[in-house]
């Protein structure tokens, strides 16, 4: 079966849909993409993201990883492996990991490299759905763009005339479907690639004028005033900054001076995203985030200019960041973007201490499976508080309030994502002292303003932890033991009591991994309740022997 029958095939990808779609699909619509190509480049496009010669060893000898699945082809590249979904389609078509074969050097990755274009464009050089989806398809022109130096160097004559007119072809069908199948961060991809294609393939100045002009618009409506993404997800964020970044290089590289918007954009970005990464250089899972990105946020920091730092005592996107020492926590303080792939988070957070992950959200789950998918944006997949085993309303009010003195940091979040259904406020306080080393925590839930008096309801505040984390729970049943990757032991402490149980995470958003969690269970009656807990990290001189942790 050829790979363009399987795309033709594959359930579940991404279509435009509708008459545009069947028109799209038709024998007559390349006919109306045809034009004089190009004879060469006008401009060979910066990269600004290094590559990886051994992932580019990796696709040398067949082995195509992404979205948590390897396809495994020594024989060639395999374009629509059984069981394709979307995110693989994403990541395989558009290209992104051509650079690792650059940065493999010599002329043996260069014919490879050459042999796989080939390949793509023999089997899937026509509109296909996924393939050619407009995000996916500004990715690779940009992704071929860039590497088009090392690929075009020495080349076979009809290979290049065949590289050269499939580019001109994507770009005219881009020109179509950029704004009318993207929103969002999947329209700065878009906008990539037709900037790229305006000024590599020498659209003339009409073109490039439209692109620059589209994306200092996304950045007035996309960007927020602190410099977060509208959608609130961290790896969104972190992929319009790089597809901003990408397109203030190759203005520059052509000698133009990028519309203002745009670095003014890529400025305040990067200082949010600063802000919602841990010690371990990753993001924070929130929202359908996974901790690591393409490229990396650390990558994507350093390209916007320096590798901005995270700023003190500022709000990003909705998110409070709490910092002191090496101890870095991060919590969801504001309603959702309003958008299907929301989590339920309310008032959940993150923290870690150094490189090590402590306490996480289960993560996000980007594959086909709509049973995980919405598992893992219930409010249970979170660290917050859960009524009744239900999820609050990710759209519902919240108010903050923060305050530091002395290096210490003080955090108040009151949420109302279970006033509607319940009847009931949930208020959240943080404190961290001056030195990392404590953060102490209280919820607390109240009758909301003019509800009648709530009925009894169970609670659990959860503390997921990373699965890196080994958890003993201590013979009184209120506290536990908590070592780290590192080696760092921390002790969670509830008067109330806690629970050690399981626990599922996402680090990529695809592979599970099983850990734990401390739960504190209790029932909110008319007069409501209050949980108050404690992190503590234990000094070496106090730290008990590992038969404990091991227990």
């Amino acid at each position: 079966v050829s790979a363009a029958a399987a795309l033709d095939r594959a359930a579940g990808l991404p279509r435009p849909g509708g008459l545009r779609s069947a028109f799209y699909a038709s024998r007559i619509y390349p006919l109306t993409l045809l034009g004089r190509a190009p004879r060469g480049l006008a401009l060979h496009a910066p990269d600004p993201w290094p590559g990886d010669a051994a992932l580019g060893d990796r696709l040398f000898q067949g082995r195509y990883r992404f979205a948590g699945r390897e396809a495994v082809s020594p024989g060639g590249p395999v374009w629509a492996p059984p069981g394709i979904d979307p995110a693989w389609t994403a990541g395989m078509h558009g290209f992104g990991w051509l650079r690792h074969f650059k940065a493999s050097g010599g002329e043996t990755a260069r014919r490879h490299a050459r042999a796989v274009v080939a390949d793509w464009i023999r089997n899937c050089g026509r509109w296909r759905p996924g393939a050619w989806d407009a995000a996916v398809l500004g990715r690779r022109i940009a992704a071929w763009s860039a590497c088009a130096g090392f690929l075009l160097r020495d080349s076979d004559p009809r290979w290049r005339a065949a590289f050269l007119a499939s580019l001109d072809v994507q770009a005219r069908h881009l020109r179509r479907a950029a704004l009318a199948e993207t929103s969002g961060a999947d329209r700065f991809a878009a906008l990539r690639g037709l900037l790229h294609a305006g000024l590599c393939l020498d659209r003339g100045e009409r073109g490039v004028a439209r692109a620059a002009r589209l994306l200092a618009r996304e950045c007035a409506e996309q960007v927020r005033p602190d410099g977060g993404h509208r959608d609130r997800s961290p790896a969104r964020h972190c992929a319009a900054l790089a597809d901003l970044v990408d397109c203030r290089d190759l203005l520059l590289a052509a000698g133009r001076t990028p519309p203002e918007p745009i670095p003014d954009a890529i400025d305040r970005m990067a200082r949010a995203l600063a802000a919602l990464r841990h010690g371990d250089g990753g993001l924070a899972a929130f929202n359908d985030s996974a901790e690591d990105t393409d490229p990396p946020a650390a990558d994507v920091l350093k390209a916007a200019g320096g590798g901005a730092r995270a700023p003190a005592g500022a709000e990003r996107m909705g998110f409070q960041r709490l910092a002191a020492g090496r101890t870095a926590v991060i919590v969801d303080a504001a309603p959702a973007a309003g958008r299907p792939s929301d989590h339920a988070g309310a008032a959940a957070f993150e923290m870690s201490a150094g490189a090590a992950r402590l306490v996480v959200n289960c993560g996000p789950h980007t594959a086909r499976s709509a049973e995980w998918a919405d598992a893992l944006r219930s409010t249970a997949a979170h660290s917050t508080l859960v009524v009744a085993d239900s999820d609050a309303d990710p759209a519902a009010p919240a108010r903050g309030d923060r305050r530091a003195d002395g290096g210490a940091i003080w955090l108040e979040v009151e949420r109302e994502g279970y006033a509607r259904r319940f009847g009931l406020v949930h208020r959240r306080r943080f404190y961290l002292a001056a030195d990392g080393a404590d953060l102490r925590g209280e919820d607390t839930l109240r009758a909301a303003p003019g509800a009648a008096p709530a009925e009894p309801r169970p609670y659990a505040v959860r503390f997921h932890l990373h699965p890196d984390v080994a958890a003993a729970q201590a013979p009184d049943g209120r506290s536990a033991l908590l070592r780290l990757a590192d080696g760092a032991q921390w002790r969670l402490s509830a008067p109330s009591g806690l629970a050690i149980v399981g626990s599922v995470y996402f680090a990529d958003g695809f592979a599970r991994r099983d850990g734990e969690q401390a739960v504190i269970a209790g029932v909110c009656g008319a007069e409501g309740a209050t949980v108050k807990w404690a992190l503590r990290r234990v000094r070496q001189a106090d730290r008990p022997a590992d038969s404990l942790l091991q227990a």
